[in-house]
């Protein structure tokens, strides 16, 4: 957002060069109701397009924050979950796995 204030703030200060770079520039021309419309235009204008940009800015901001928090809840979970299948793991008994033996071979 910064950046568009330097960005308003410039471009307000290039249509005041300009104004006043004109061959029949006054104060009192600035100030008549014509020229004052053309500022309040380009302020409102200006508004306008800050508005737009910064709701977009800011609904972009928000379902980033809400996919952080959606990813760390789910990391949290799964280190739960492999805490628990740790614990199973260590509660069954640890019974050796003996190798079946054919009773009954052919032969050829």
């Amino acid at each position: 957002m910064k950046n568009l204030h330097f960005i308003g703030f410039l471009l307000l200060g290039l249509a005041f060069l300009l104004y006043y770079m004109l061959p029949e520039f006054s104060m009192v021309k600035l100030l008549e109701p014509i020229s004052l419309m053309g500022i309040l235009a380009g302020i409102g204008i200006g508004l306008i397009i800050g508005g737009i940009v910064g709701y977009v800015s800011k609904g972009t901001a928000l379902k980033e924050e809400q996919k952080r928090k959606e990813l760390k809840q789910l990391r949290k979970e799964k280190e739960e979950l492999e805490k628990q299948a740790a614990e199973l793991a260590n509660q069954q008994p640890q019974t050796p796995v003996t190798p079946v033996e054919n009773k009954n071979p052919q032969n050829y």
